[in-house]
């Protein structure tokens, strides 16, 4: 018999053999993954959860995660997002407004419900209730988020300009207020956020019910606002103090939008604009259900995001994207995580923002002399013989 070894072939045919075990019934989540999710979106979702406990979750690796579509809505916050902060597998995280908001429901004792896509939507608006695909809810429950979130944000700490995070984190303080007065608990990820000190961001903050709320008190003269550039170098000086302190920067990607760029523009607004030497982020999780080929972003490739300086190129082995519908994947990832790993030491980097920010700020300072000075010199090539006034005016 011939060695198949030593033909051209062999290469190829050193991944493990295909050779599953029966099921039971007995299996653990995380054993099914390993034992069954063999090939196809089944075997990019073991890829993930394997890349996710194996390399992402290492002691010297900071995680953000980003999070679009309704998944606060279907109960997701609380089976998956707060016990991946808890066990310190989620150190910071960029949402959609609505999926905050849509949290707050459950922590003020407001009812979801479970219904069916086939309802008649003017039948249910004729009753007064909303409908998320097949979550129902009644119509009290936006007007009583809303006048919770009015009441809050008047008070006297918001009147002021912040950041998304910094206005999440004293809105999660009421809520874990409201929780504890209604005897709940582990209901909602704006307070357990507050509690682990995660920092929570919006890349769209008006893009919401809480937006909303915010800009109609601004027409009665509230002097709150959001920072969006606080949070654009907020979010960068997380993933600078990352590297910098001798780490790597892991994102988890669950569907993509508005939230994936806004965690990805972190290196091209660290290396292009800001002009700090930076390579991108070191690992790439994403489940989503778009495709590349339509050109939009949710579905951009870690590959294409490497030409934006977005991913390190050097680290393409370390980015997976899974294919599947959010709802499943993540719950799946979830289990998995915390069956195969650890708990890590939390690393609270709210209560860090400023510290990051100061090193940031160094960088940036430094960079942008070093490019001052190579700009005169340039100009001073071009312009030989003048004089040092005429060279910093022209700069």
């Amino acid at each position: 018999m011939t060695d198949s070894t030593s033909r051209p072939s062999a290469p190829y045919l050193r991944g493990q053999r295909i050779d599953p075990r029966a099921i039971t019934g007995q299996e653990t989540v995380a054993d099914l993954v390993d034992d069954a999710f063999l090939a196809y979106n089944a075997g990019r979702l073991r890829e993930g959860c394997q890349l996710f406990t194996q390399l992402m979750l290492e002691p010297d690796v900071t995680v953000g995660m980003t999070l679009t579509g309704a998944m606060t809505p279907a109960g997701l916050g609380m089976s998956c997002l707060i016990p991946l902060m808890e066990s310190g597998f989620v150190d910071w995280l960029i949402s959609t407004g609505a999926n905050l908001y849509h949290d707050a429901h459950f922590a003020l004792g407001l009812a979801m419900h479970r219904g069916t896509p086939q309802a008649d939507d003017v039948v249910l608006r004729d009753h007064g209730v909303v409908r998320i695909y097949d979550i129902f809810f009644d119509y009290g429950v936006l007007l009583s988020t809303d006048a919770f979130i009015r009441e809050v944000s008047a008070r006297e700490e918001f009147q002021r300009p912040m950041s998304s995070a910094e206005y999440h984190y004293l809105l999660g303080g009421y809520v874990s207020e409201r929780e504890k007065a209604l005897g709940l608990s582990r209901r909602s990820v704006l307070a357990a956020a507050h509690q682990l000190q995660v920092p929570i961001y919006t890349s769209s903050p008006g893009d919401s019910s809480i937006g909303m709320n915010v800009a109609e008190q601004a027409l009665a003269g509230s002097k709150l606002r959001f920072d969006v550039s606080a949070d654009v170098n907020e979010t960068a000086s997380i993933v600078l103090e990352a590297k910098r302190s001798g780490g790597k920067s892991g994102v988890l990607i669950v569907g993509g939008g508005s939230p994936k760029n806004f965690m990805l523009q972190t290196e091209p607004q660290i290396q292009e604009v800001l002009g700090i030497d930076e390579r991108g982020h070191d690992y790439f999780l994403q489940m989503t259900d778009a495709r590349p080929d339509t050109g939009g972003l949710s579905g951009a490739t870690p590959a294409e995001a490497v030409s934006w300086g977005k991913i390190d190129p050097d680290q393409l082995p370390g980015t997976v994207v899974i294919y599947s519908d959010n709802s499943i994947a993540l719950p799946v990832l979830t289990a998995y995580a915390r069956a195969r790993h650890a708990e890590r030491p939390l690393k609270r980097l709210y209560g860090r923002r400023e510290a990051m920010m100061g090193r940031l700020l160094e960088e940036y300072r430094s960079a942008l002399s070093f490019r001052d000075e190579r700009a005169a010199e340039s100009l001073s090539h071009m312009h030989p013989g003048a004089g040092g006034a005429e060279t910093v005016a022209r700069r």
